[in-house]
């Protein structure tokens, strides 16, 4: 059953949206949360496992110092209080991923709490507020075989538990309000943001496309104007910042559809498909006594030590806004320039090539131009493409140096996409290099005058702006691996 929608405009027009936002980031320490198994991303199922982690009978949990730490400075860095004294809870709930049947989690005690993020959307600045960092375990991974690739139509289902137990932080926002037609770009914008904190941070390695950035996006609608707060859906595991803005948007549509008919929004779970663009419903939504929370009895509760807490604050990187401006200030961008830069989550690979020896604006025409192309038709984030901001800045010296030609440069970065190796490989494998031997060119050059005597002609006049005809025929002949200036040079050279 297809939803029905209402017009992006009419949704606006009627309502007013409210955004929640739950990020799930996995921390990149190298055990798990109460645990010493392995964390690394990709190893057999059920080969990172043991008795603490499969909830076995007598075993006891150990809280990873480590996990704590990255905590504690997510909270700083979101500008959070953080807690004299917090304790860890369990949270019941029956699934296959979850061998224990509860989750180890924080509940009214977080280790962070009451902190913002601003966030920038076409020149405006929305204040985003942090209800909550709080830590806890991530679940085990099922998997469920048939035509669906959901639990609903599956024939059976497989579950792997090396991720159950990696340490987790759920970042809660405060409702999001005020964002009117922006609500999706800043539900976007901030996850975007959140994750270039984060990866400041190096708590995360938050490759949302393994799952180790989640995003699930809590929507409602209210009668416009009237200051209050509608019914919310939760759409679970969003996994990439396209799919947020993209998912948020539906879900604005499809609630105002259903408010505008005279029905009533259900409060459940959503689920994002990313192949069609649309939602559907997973399960009602639980509240939090549903989950019957109480102190977990295994683990003492934590104090952390201001001391510890005013070095960890001492010891954060530079906040992303002073971050941007000063980088702006270096590079020379205009606002709309470090504006489109920042929007298209291309700032640090930017800031990686230029590192690497390209000018500022040379990395930028290459990120925000062919790459980002490149980027929207795979519909794949930019730092997901598979160039490095290394591989960029090669190409780059390639042509300083002429070798290469922008347009030839767009060759290596087709070969750099396939994986055919580095941008020196990929020159030598596909014959790109710009021939620079002289009699070649001469040779082109003369064949070009012979075949076109009337544009010829016209450069013997004086008409020199012919010469283009002349140079484009050069450049066909040599298949565009020739310098064009120099094709210029030797064109006038003979005719003038």
């Amino acid at each position: 059953m297809t939803d029905t929608l209402l017009s992006y405009d009419d949704v606006l027009a009627q309502f007013d949206p409210a955004l929640g936002l739950e990020v799930h980031v996995e921390l990149n320490t190298a055990t798990k949360m109460f645990c010493g198994c392995s964390t690394t991303f990709g190893a057999d199922p059920n080969t990172q496992v043991c008795p603490t982690c499969l909830g076995l009978p007598g075993s006891l949990p150990v809280v990873n110092a480590k996990a704590v730490e990255s905590a504690i400075r997510i909270g700083l860095a979101l500008n959070c209080e953080i807690a004299e004294w917090c304790r860890f809870a369990r949270k019941n709930y029956f699934y296959p991923d979850m061998p224990k049947n509860f989750q180890t989690s924080q509940y009214d005690e977080p280790i962070a709490f009451n902190g913002w993020m601003d966030v920038e959307v076409e020149g405006t600045t929305y204040r985003v507020g942090i209800e909550r960092a709080h830590m806890e375990e991530d679940t085990g991974k099922s998997t469920h075989i048939g035509t669906t690739g959901r639990i609903h139509g599956a024939d059976y289902s497989l579950v792997d538990y090396n991720r159950a137990g990696i340490p987790l932080i759920e970042i809660v926002t405060k409702p999001v309000l005020g964002t009117g037609a922006k609500a999706p770009e800043v539900a976007r914008a901030y996850v975007g943001q959140l994750r270039a904190l984060l990866l400041g941070l190096g708590v995360s390695d938050v490759r949302m496309e393994q799952g180790s950035l989640r995003c699930d996006v809590n929507l409602s609608l209210a009668p416009r104007g009237s200051g209050t707060l509608g019914i919310r859906t939760e759409t679970k595991n969003v996994n990439s910042l396209r799919s947020v803005e993209r998912a948020t948007r539906y879900e604005m549509q499809r609630h105002a559809a259903i408010l505008a008919d005279g029905g009533k929004v259900l409060q459940e779970t959503r689920h994002w498909h990313e192949d069609t663009g649309v939602t559907t419903s997973g399960r009602e939504k639980s509240d939090a006594e549903d989950y019957r929370y109480f102190p977990e009895p295994d683990l003492v509760p934590m104090a952390p030590g201001r001391e510890w807490v005013e070095q960890l604050r001492a010891e954060l990187p530079e906040p992303p806004h002073e971050r941007r401006a000063r980088l702006q200030a270096e590079w020379g961008f205009s606002d709309l320039e470090m504006r489109d830069t920042v929007g298209a989550g291309a700032l640090g690979l930017v800031e990686e090539t230029i590192a690497a020896g390209t000018s500022p604006q040379t990395a930028r025409k290459w990120w925000l131009g062919e790459l980002a192309r490149r980027a929207n038709e795979s519909e794949t984030e930019l730092a997901d493409l598979g160039v490095t901001p290394g591989d960029v800045a090669r190409v780059q010296a390639l042509v300083d140096e002429g070798s290469l030609n922008d347009k030839l440069a767009r060759q290596v970065f087709d070969g750099l996409l396939d994986g055919e190796g580095t941008p020196d490989e990929i020159v030598a494998a596909r014959g790109l290099a710009i021939v620079s031997d002289e009699g070649a060119l001469s040779a082109a050059v003369d064949h070009a005058i012979a075949a076109n005597p009337e544009v010829a002609d016209k450069i013997r006049d004086g008409k020199v702006a012919a010469a283009g005809a002349l140079i484009g025929a050069v450049m066909k002949e040599m298949r565009g691996q020739a310098d064009a200036n120099r094709v210029r040079e030797l064109v006038l050279e003979r005719l003038t």
